[in-house]
């Protein structure tokens, strides 16, 4: 039996995805691993099923390229709240999704009827190494010198819902970021995968960053991946807290602020075009 379904292609900075309103797919990993492929099917770097939420406006399940689901998103999570206002499901500027990391909120930019830019409450950033989790011990890992297939690198480990270690660099454009994304992910160091940020420092509160996401490779952008990335620049010195960071990446630029309360981020939300699919 084959079964044709809607779907929105729709990206953040870049970052782009496959979504799915109020389909309770059956075997959403499957559909992402047969969508995703940018040769043969719709492509992209993931798939993101809109649910109704018993506790926010929507609940957003995301699911990666290789068909592993992921615990929270922050460019598509932005997605998801302008396509909750564009299609007048919600017509508030301040919305609660519902994720696999919790309940997010958002506030909404909109522009001539339609929603521009978003900014979620990410909420706090966890930097104790079990709960990230890293196998290291002796409290946070910050500038942490370890040795993965047989490389030496200095981590910075930061979790934003998803696990991230950061590396500054000073040529992010020639970092071998495949072969070192794809050591880190299968090291034991990190039980359950772990998503790489190389960083280059531009000025104090300016940085450009490169990403490496476990279960996709690496993508244009990473919402998590920049919070996390602007985390490690404050608690390095390199960056101020509470002071509004802006992070280049191959997609795009997001604004990210790190508190004691929260971490912010800030960032464009656009739709690529509509379509159907038979599965």
């Amino acid at each position: 039996m084959t079964t044709k379904i809607n779907f929105t292609k729709m990206h953040g900075c870049g970052n782009d995805y496959i979504y799915f309103d109020g389909e309770n797919i059956l075997y959403p990993e499957k559909l992402a691993i047969e969508l995703t492929n940018r040769n043969k099917s719709v492509g992209g770097d993931g798939i993101v099923l809109i649910l109704p939420s018993e506790v926010a406006d929507a609940k957003m399940r995301m699911f990666n390229a290789d068909g592993s689901e992921g615990l929270m998103c922050g460019n598509s999570i932005r997605c998801v709240g302008k396509y909750l206002y564009d299609h007048g499901v919600s017509k508030n500027l301040h919305m609660k999704i519902e994720t696999a990391s919790g309940t997010k909120e958002l506030s909404l930019t909109e522009n001539g009827g339609a929603i521009t830019a978003v900014r979620v409450d990410m909420g706090p950033a966890n930097l104790e190494p079990e709960k990230i989790p890293v196998t290291l011990t002796g409290g946070m890992v910050v500038a942490r010198k370890v040795s993965i297939a047989g490389n030496s690198y200095e981590i910075t480990c930061v979790s934003m819902g998803n696990p991230h270690a950061v590396i500054f660099n000073d040529d992010i454009d020639h970092f071998d970021l495949q072969a070192a994304g794809a050591a880190f992910e299968s090291s034991e160091l990190f039980p359950e995968g772990i998503n790489l940020g190389i960083v280059q420092m531009i000025s104090r509160n300016h940085i450009r960053m490169r990403v490496w996401e476990r279960g996709t490779g690496e993508t244009m952008a990473s919402g998590t991946g920049a919070c996390a990335a602007a985390v490690a620049a404050v608690l390095m010195g390199y960056s101020d807290k509470d002071a509004d960071i802006t992070v280049e990446l191959e997609g795009g630029t997001l604004i990210i602020r790190y508190t004691d309360e929260a971490v912010y981020l800030t960032g464009d939300c656009a739709t690529s075009y509509e379509g159907v699919v038979t599965i």
